[in-house]
Order: structure tokens, then C-alpha cells, then sequence
């Protein structure tokens, strides 16, 4: 993976104060929020930037650990480790006697540890380094997870394609072995955790595998009985309408809910909450009507 700037991408220097970070960040991830950004896959990818940026420099052990390793500051504290199992006799100063200052600029820190480890062939055992994980967040909206679909994901510059399950939940997430970082000295790579943010929808309320929905029903229905058709996230549904509905009343459809995750064909519940809706607006015979049935 490229060498990722943290202080250019939050365009700060690099004596930059904690207040200073703090501020650069909070601006450009309000330019670059994926839900202001939401079919920009460059703006989605700032903004991981941003984020990787920010947890390192915010953090002072990390900063410290960057400010001297660079891009391999997360092998920092095993480089440390390795080093000292050679036993040599001044810490800094390698086996063809040149010597680092510890305060390492790009490309430097392979350099030393090649130095340090012996390169490729040269019959000293190196140290691999397994390469780091990265974090993204996938959204989908509720009729998306229904149904398991593919989803196109650009990562570090290359395209995933993956499987998204139905029923998925969200907060949930899943790994994908080996799509993270390169490792170091041929190390393995590292994997790729997707977390699915699930947005609210405007008309179902998802508990589990649960569905709830509000539904009108007017009041003829309501006290003679009958049918009505609603939508659901399956397409059209036909439900009996028992005679003296009263208002707020339920009725659950069993297995018409939302789809179990990794359970093929298997589904929760769709409850209805029937709404009375009053007639409006009568006509002089009708009030006639309904002030002969107050009477009965």
C-alpha cells in the first residue's frame, strides 16, 4: 500500500497542537461525510483517510510511534523486539556499521530493518510482518438487505466485489481474509472488516426479524369487516379484516417479516397496526344515517 501523508491529509503541519488536529479534521470530514457525498466513491474514500488520519494523530503513543516509523509504525514495537534478540552491541548501529538517527523519513525504516534483518537470499532469517486491517462502512437501506444482492466496493484502489446476505443487521459485520494491507518482507496480508449501517425506513420498523407497519382502514371496513390489500417489502398482501376492528388494533402475519441471516427461506413476523380513518366531509344524508344509528 502507498505511503498515506496523515499530516497532508488533514493539511496540518507536522508540530501541529491536539486542538489544531482536532479542528483540521472536524472541517474536512463534515466536507467529505459520505451522507453529504453519497455516490462519491473518491469523497467516500477521503473520508476513510480522514478517519485513519485522525485516530492516529489523536492518539499521542501513535503519533509518536508514526512521527518515528512512518508507514510502518504499527510494526514499530516488533521491529523493537527483533532488534533487541540480536544482541548487538550498540543499538542503533547496524552489522555494516552504519548508524540511524531514529527519526525516520520515508523508505528509511525498510531500509534499516533490510540492513538489520539481511534481504532476500542473503542467508539471514528476515521478519515478516502480517499487514494491517482496514475498516469501512457499507450502507444499505432496509429494502436493500432484504434480499441478498451483490455490492461493488472500491478499497485502496481496487474494485471488491462481495456478497451481501439478506437479513443482515445493522452494526453487523463481516470480514473479508487477506483484502487489507500488504505485508511486510513477503508477511501476510492483513483483512478487511466491512461494518453495514442500515438505515431507518419511513414506513417499517424492523425489530430482529420483525416487521411493524402502521396501516389506515377506513371505518365502514373497520365495523363491517373485508379485505385490505397493503405493500409490503415482497409486493402486494391481501389481509382479512375481522368485523369490529377497533383503533390501534394489531394482527400478525406469521413468516412475513423480514429474512433470517444465513437462514434460506426462513422469515419473522409482519405485524399490522390498523389506524381508524374517519369519514370526512358528509353529506346531509349521511349525517342522517349516522344519527339513526346513534339512536338504535
Amino acid at each position: 500500500m502507498d505511503f498515506i501523508d496523515y499530516y497532508s491529509i488533514l493539511g496540518i503541519a507536522k508540530d501541529a497542537s491536539p486542538e489544531d488536529i482536532k479542528k483540521a479534521y472536524r472541517k474536512l470530514a463534515r466536507k467529505h461525510h459520505p451522507d453529504l457525498n453519497p455516490n462519491d466513491l473518491e469523497a467516500n474514500k477521503k473520508f476513510q483517510q480522514l478517519n485513519e488520519a485522525n485516530e492516529v494523530l489523536s492518539d499521542p503513543q501513535k503519533r509518536k510511534k508514526y512521527d518515528q516509523y512512518g508507514k510502518d509504525w504499527q510494526h514499530a514495537e516488533s521491529f523493537e523486539q527483533a532488534r533487541q534478540q540480536r544482541q548487538q552491541p550498540h543499538p542503533h548501529q547496524t552489522d555494516e556499521g552504519s548508524t540511524f538517527s531514529g527519526d525516520f523519513k520515508e523508505g528509511d525504516f525498510s531500509a534499516f530493518f533490510a540492513s538489520m534483518f539481511g534481504q532476500p537470499g542473503s542467508g539471514q532469517r528476515e521478519t515478516v510482518f502480517r499487514g494491517q486491517d482496514y475498516q469501512a462502512e457499507l450502507k444499505q437501506s432496509l429494502s436493500d438487505v432484504y434480499s441478498t444482492h451483490t455490492q461493488t466496493l472500491t478499497v485502496d484502489g481496487k474494485t471488491i466485489r462481495i456478497t451481501v446476505p439478506a437479513g443482515i443487521e445493522n452494526g453487523q459485520k463481516i470480514k473479508l481474509a487477506g483484502y487489507g494491507a500488504p505485508g511486510v518482507n513477503g508477511g501476510p496480508k492483513g483483512d478487511l472488516y466491512i461494518t453495514f449501517v442500515i438505515a431507518e425506513d419511513e414506513r417499517y420498523r424492523r425489530k430482529g426479524n420483525n416487521l411493524y407497519v402502521t396501516e389506515e382502514l377506513d371505518l365502514y371496513t373497520a365495523v363491517l369487516g373485508g379485505k385490505k390489500i397493503i405493500e409490503t417489502l415482497n409486493g402486494q398482501l391481501k389481509v382479512s379484516v375481522p368485523a369490529g376492528t377497533q383503533p390501534d388494533g394489531t394482527v400478525r402475519l406469521p413468516g412475513k417479516g423480514f429474512p433470517r441471516y444465513k437462514e434460506e427461506g426462513s422469515f419473522g413476523d409482519l405485524y399490522v397496526q390498523w389506524q381508524i380513518r374517519l369519514p370526512t366531509n358528509l353529506t346531509d344524508e349521511q349525517k342522517e344515517l349516522f344519527q339513526k344509528l346513534a339512536t338504535l
